[in-house]
C-alpha cells in the first residue's frame, strides 16, 4: 500500500496516509512533477495507461509522482523516471507551489509540488503499467492541443504547465 507524506503550506511533515486516502480527502501532500525536453526544445508528454486509478489514458508531463518519507524530492523525481520511463538523466530543481485540482470520481490532487526539468534524447523502455505511449511535443503544437482538446490532459499537468510559463517568462 502507497502512501504520501502530508505536509503543511511550509513543508513540514505531519505524517503519513495512504494515496488513495489523501485523494479522496484532499489533503495537502508532497509531490513532484518532471519536466522533460529533447535537443530540439520538444517536452515528452506521457499517456498514462489505462489501468490508472485515476485519469487514464490522458495525456500528461514526463513524470509525476509522490516522494516517500524521508526522501527527497530529486531522489523521488529520479526513481520514478527510472520506474516509469526506464532512463537516467539530470534534473534540476526549477520552482515550487501549492495547488489544488478535481480529478474526477470524488478525488483530489492537492499537492506541495516541486518541479524539475531535465534533458533527454535517448531510448526509453517503458513500464506499461504506468505509461501507455511517450512523444515529443513543440510548445506551440503543445499550447495549441490544451487549448483544443484540454480533456486529452491531466488536470494537474495543465495547471503545472501554465504555473511553469509564468515562473519562467
Amino acid at each position: 500500500m502507497e502512501k504520501v507524506v502530508l505536509v503543511n503550506p511550509q513543508d513540514e511533515v505531519l505524517g503519513q496516509m495512504e494515496k488513495m486516502q489523501a485523494h479522496e480527502n484532499g489533503l495537502l501532500h508532497r509531490a513532484f512533477s518532471v519536466f522533460l525536453f529533447n535537443e530540439k526544445g520538444e517536452m515528452l508528454l506521457q499517456k498514462r495507461a489505462e489501468e490508472k486509478y485515476h485519469s487514464p489514458n490522458q495525456w500528461t508531463n514526463a513524470c509525476c509522482s509522490h516522494p516517500r518519507l524521508n526522501e527527497s524530492y530529486l531522489d523521488a523525481a529520479k526513481r520514478r523516471i527510472k520506474e516509469e520511463l526506464g532512463i537516467d538523466c539530470e534534473l534540476t530543481e526549477k520552482f515550487h507551489f501549492i495547488y489544488k485540482a478535481d480529478v474526477g470520481e470524488g478525488l483530489w490532487e492537492h499537492e506541495l509540488d516541486y518541479v524539475f526539468t531535465g534533458n533527454f534524447d535517448g531510448e526509453f523502455d517503458l513500464n506499461p503499467e504506468e505509461v501507455s505511449e511517450i512523444r515529443y511535443v513543440s510548445i506551440a503544437d503543445l499550447q495549441q492541443e490544451i487549448s483544443e482538446n484540454p480533456d486529452h490532459f491531466t488536470e494537474w499537468f495543465k495547471i503545472i504547465w501554465d504555473e511553469y510559463r509564468n515562473q519562467l517568462n
